[in-house]
């Protein structure tokens, strides 16, 4: 252990990365001891590996039993600075990055990163995209806007609504968006679907959303906005979350940003991304490459650290594996229109046989009742086969 701890001396770190690793030293002082416990057999010789391989060895190989309770918060900022410089260093290998590495990386990492449902989610909007939030369900708006609940059934929305920058925590745009949803539709009505998008066509939704807030409790942030406008053209618009803005900026080389700067993210970040090199050879030879060139705004949003366990994390694997409800409890009811809606949904998928689609007003009719399609799918390819 202590040959890894001592190892980034002897790299060539640019400044940045001295003191992420400096910080990092520091931080391990309090459990050096527990550390050097740990049997360490890779030693990286670059910093992006040796800050994987100390994760693992605080993740996997730490004897926690003997740490005292003093220790714990410790090991949490350790376990934090870690995973914020594996997410700096692989966002940062994007400046220089082309578009055959970045395709091939997603390739070899899709599980890890959970590719399959970051592709779900934006093909899913894709075929929302035409419409108006006003239209909406309540449950596809908040796939747009990137809020989860637990009537977002798994047989329907086969991944997280969250991925690409979470927004539940911004309780005034959410009440906003229950209440107006056409405000919205009218701000984001200023970004074209298609072609060029232009610092004006940027600057009018700007005005436009900002405007939405001028009763609310609270400002207009980046987070929610950029959500929308990245649902909206994922080929130009990256989410800005606030818990990952800091780490987003630093990576790419910019000056950080507030929550609530939205000129500096137009300039900052997105005129920054947009002039990567894989952002401007992004091109599809295969159908994998072609919806990851659809949606290559999105992409850095993949280079952030994600956990082994990642998967089973998300919201969708939580639903998709929620423990069976009693037949005593009670299950919200939901409307005709609304179930109906979602059982076409999950009968249009590709692995759906004919023989179940047949019993469509059965299904709705269970699902009415508060079942989950997934559930009442389950049950009839039990009874039918």
């Amino acid at each position: 252990m202590k040959k890894l701890l001592i190892s980034p001396s002897k790299m060539a770190l640019g400044e940045q990365e001295s003191q992420i690793y400096q910080n990092i030293l520091k931080q391990a002082t309090d459990i050096s001891l527990n550390l050097m416990a740990v049997k360490v057999e890779n030693h990286p010789d670059e910093f992006l590996g040796w800050c994987y391989e100390l994760l693992d060895a605080l993740n996997n190989r730490l004897n926690y039993e003997l740490l005292e309770p003093q220790q714990l918060p410790c090991v949490k900022k350790l376990h934090t600075l870690l995973t914020e410089a594996i997410s700096f260093l692989q966002l940062k290998a994007l400046r220089i990055t082309p578009w055959p590495v970045l395709c091939e990386y997603l390739q070899q990492q899709q599980s890890r990163v959970l590719l399959d449902e970051h592709l779900a989610l934006c093909d899913y909007i894709d075929r929302l995209r035409e419409q108006s939030l006003a239209e909406l369900s309540k449950e596809d708006r908040l796939v747009v806007a990137g809020k989860h609940l637990n009537s977002h059934d798994p047989a329907v929305y086969r991944f997280d609504v969250e991925l690409f920058a979470a927004t539940r925590s911004n309780k005034a745009f959410h009440q906003l968006l229950a209440d107006f949803p056409a405000l919205f539709d009218q701000a984001l009505a200023h970004i074209p679907l298609q072609g060029e998008v232009t610092r004006e066509h940027y600057s009018a939704f700007v005005t436009a959303y900002q405007s939405i807030f001028i009763d609310a409790d609270e400002k207009p942030t980046l987070a929610p906005a950029t959500r929308l406008l990245a649902m909206r053209r994922p080929d130009v618009f990256t989410p800005a979350s606030q818990a990952k803005l800091d780490t987003l900026c630093a990576a790419l080389g910019v000056a950080k940003l507030s929550n609530r700067d939205f000129e500096r993210y137009w300039q900052e970040l997105v005129c920054t991304i947009t002039r990567l090199p894989w952002y401007t050879m992004a091109s599809g030879d295969n159908d994998l490459e072609q919806r990851l060139c659809a949606n290559k705004a999105l992409l850095p949003c993949l280079f952030f650290y994600f956990a082994e366990d990642s998967a089973q994390q998300s919201n969708y694997y939580k639903l998709l594996h929620k423990p069976k409800r009693s037949s005593s409890s009670k299950a919200p009811r939901r409307s005709k229109e609304s179930a109906a809606t979602l059982v076409d949904r999950a009968l249009a998928e590709d692995d759906i046989p004919e023989h179940i689609r047949a019993k469509r007003d059965s299904i709705i009719a269970e699902v009415e009742k508060g079942r989950s399609i997934n559930d009442t799918l389950t049950l009839m390819r039990t009874i039918f086969g």
